[in-house]
């Protein structure tokens, strides 16, 4: 069961955020390192999304194993769930990363992360619309900002040449805004269903469509060594555990409160190619990092209660 007292108060939601963060973020060099242990070329695009597709297909059996192990009863999500689950599993998952993967294929790394990281953005102004109790105010647009320029800055300096195309730039936008209409399902699915259920059936579902689209695209997984199996492993680890306390954040907190945390995710993707890939750190780094923290900190910070002015007799 989850406590939902403790899982609101922030000493909580910071760790398990960052450590979602975290490990999406140390995706970005281990896909690469992947693509290159499977052999995977520049312009293999169905090779790509089967790769996907077994990463999170793979992710969502070890959730609904461990949610089976733990709970000792078959993870059969209830009834009432089943439409958002099948929704989140080809929001989230199946379209985000389809647009992600192809549209990276046409635009720069450079471009891809900054698009990328709007996603919290979408899901924070999305959730003004749909949540009475999770208002956009200027505390928490002042925070966007502020992180989203931390974003900004961290790419400045190229790749900023190619202008706007549709397969490119155009489905970036949209795996960004797959996103953040999956965290409004999210909530919604995990309101009804434990959020190891949801996840674990919402990555299975989404997985096993992009390795369909992957095959019919004539794509074929063949793993050659035993480095490209333990990185399949850990992309398929790393986005159970990170998914599935996601969900149970968003379950137990606003969208707006959660999503802020994304902001992180491209800086952790940086620092993590610095250490694993040996790209370039320079101050940009330093300088992004505070202003996503501080952005952080300012959504975060307690609403003051306005007083109620006293009656006279």
């Amino acid at each position: 069961m989850e406590n939902k007292g403790l899982l609101q108060k922030p000493m909580v939601i910071l760790p398990l955020a960052v450590l979602s963060t975290l490990l999406w973020g140390s995706a970005h060099p281990v896909v690469k390192m992947g693509y290159q242990a499977f052999g995977i070329g520049e312009d293999a695009v169905f090779d790509k999304l089967l790769f996907a597709g077994a990463r999170f297909a793979l992710a969502g059996l070890l959730v609904l194993v461990a949610s089976w192990a733990i709970q000792r009863r078959f993870p059969l999500p209830r009834k009432e769930a089943l439409g958002d689950i099948a929704a989140l599993g080809f929001v989230q998952t199946a379209v985000q990363y389809l647009f992600f993967y192809i549209g990276l294929s046409h635009t720069t790394a450079m471009k891809s992360a900054i698009i990328n990281a709007t996603a919290a953005l979408m899901a924070i102004l999305l959730a003004h619309f749909v949540y009475k109790d999770d208002r956009l105010t200027l505390r928490k647009g002042s925070g966007c900002l502020l992180g989203f320029a931390g974003v900004v800055l961290i790419n400045l300096g190229g790749g900023f040449s190619g202008g706007f195309t549709l397969v490119g730039e155009g489905f970036l936008i949209m795996a960004a805004a797959s996103f953040a209409v999956g965290s409004i399902i999210s909530k919604q699915a995990a309101a009804k269903e434990d959020s190891m259920v949801v996840t674990g059936w919402q990555l299975l579902l989404g997985g096993m469509i992009l390795v369909l689209v992957g095959l019919l695209g004539g794509a074929k997984l063949i793993i050659p060594s035993a480095q490209a199996f333990w990185l399949l492993a850990y992309l398929a680890l790393l986005s159970s555990v990170a998914f599935t306390l996601w969900t149970v954040l968003l379950k137990n907190n606003s969208v707006g409160k959660i999503s802020v945390y994304n902001f992180l995710t491209p800086v952790f993707g940086v620092l993590l190619s610095v250490i694993l890939l040996g790209e370039a750190f320079d101050w940009k780094i330093v300088l992004a990092l505070a202003a996503v923290c501080t952005g952080i900190l300012i959504v975060n910070l307690p609403q003051k209660e306005r007083s109620k002015p006293e009656k006279r007799n």
